[in-house]
């Protein structure tokens, strides 16, 4: 017997809630139930345009972080040597690489953040940042690694 992989969106079409895309659904599904899918983020680049990494071969290990990031402060330099998305619940970040580069994230935005390249990030403005990140890795290898100035 094969094992089936499915997403929520998946799952949700094949339970019958909800109507696959491009197709209706006739009968009681998610739109009577109130469910929503709604896609934040599909790439295969990071946000600085690079084309994401191959997943590693190892023991794969998913990790979900709510990271709380104070108004006006500047993360560490740093680098993510695994692959992971976040979405912004709360104030605006600023992504900074080393060669000066930067992005605003706002508010309800998704990404796909930089693996392998030294950034930094900034809460502006008077809120806190609020965050929920995503990092699809490898069992043993850290998610964050901080760098020297």
């Amino acid at each position: 017997m094969k094992n089936i992989v499915l997403t929520l969106p998946l799952l949700l079409v094949a339970s019958g809630l909800i109507a696959a895309p491009g197709r209706t659904h006739d009968g009681h599904g998610a739109s009577e139930l109130g469910v929503t899918v709604e896609e934040l983020a599909n790439s295969s680049r990071q946000w600085n345009g690079a084309i994401l990494p191959k997943y590693p071969r190892g023991q794969p290990e998913v990790k979900v972080l709510r990271i709380t990031i104070p108004a006006g402060v500047t993360l560490p330099w740093h680098y993510h040597p695994v692959i992971n998305a976040a979405v912004i619940l709360q104030g605006n970040l600023e992504l900074q690489l080393k060669d000066g580069r930067k992005k605003i994230y706002q508010e309800g935005d998704a990404l796909i953040e930089v693996v392998n390249t030294i950034h930094s990030g900034k809460a502006l403005g008077s809120k806190d940042v609020n965050v929920v990140v995503v990092y699809a890795g490898e069992k043993g290898v850290p998610t964050t690694v901080l760098t020297k100035p």
